[in-house]
């Protein structure tokens, strides 16, 4: 099932900054922010924590009809992610929390929406090998140190097509649930 979000969300204008992603409920994203203070940086906005599947960049607005297409098509499991493990990105300088054994299922998805992409001509930003991760901070200078905290378990049930506002703001335009 996919619901669609306020018309204020789709009727910006052209030229749209777009990525797809695992979008958490409110307790998953309190959760994650609280690791927030593990990671050196600039702390993201807790209402922007998500984990990204495909970063689109921005795409006219002709895009979101088959992207949207593509969102219906997904089969989207029931994810049960375990977040425990912090790291870090050098060249963007950015503080994560990621998995250190992520579900095949979760790999699997990604995989199949980067295909769904490619087949109807999007060129999705990878930045190499698909490694799961929330990012918790920018502008880091350095790695977050080791530290153990509770696992995050985050049982993901949905995909949404998320887009970055000008203003800054994420906006799901529509979400695909289990």
């Amino acid at each position: 099932m996919i619901t669609n979000q306020p018309p204020d969300a789709i009727n910006q204008p052209p030229g749209r900054k777009l990525f797809f992603a695992l979008w958490p409920d409110e307790d998953t994203r309190a959760a994650l922010a609280r690791l927030q203070p593990l990671a050196p940086g600039r702390a993201i906005a807790p209402a922007k924590l998500h984990l990204t599947l495909a970063f689109l960049g921005q795409q006219p607005a002709a895009a979101l009809a088959p992207l949207l297409d593509i969102l219906a098509g997904l089969d989207v499991p029931a994810l049960r992610l375990r977040i425990d493990s912090l790291g870090y990105f050098h060249k963007p300088r950015t503080g994560w929390a990621g998995m250190s054994d992520p579900p095949a299922a979760l790999l699997a998805l990604q995989a199949e929406l980067m295909a769904r992409l490619e087949a109807a001509g999007f060129s999705a930003a990878t930045h190499g090998q698909f490694k799961p991760h929330v990012t918790l901070a920018r502008e880091a200078k350095t790695a977050p140190p080791q530290a153990d905290f509770p696992p995050v378990l985050w049982h993901a049930s949905n995909v949404a097509l998320v887009e970055s506002l000008p203003s800054g703001v994420y906006v799901p335009i529509a979400t695909k649930h289990v």
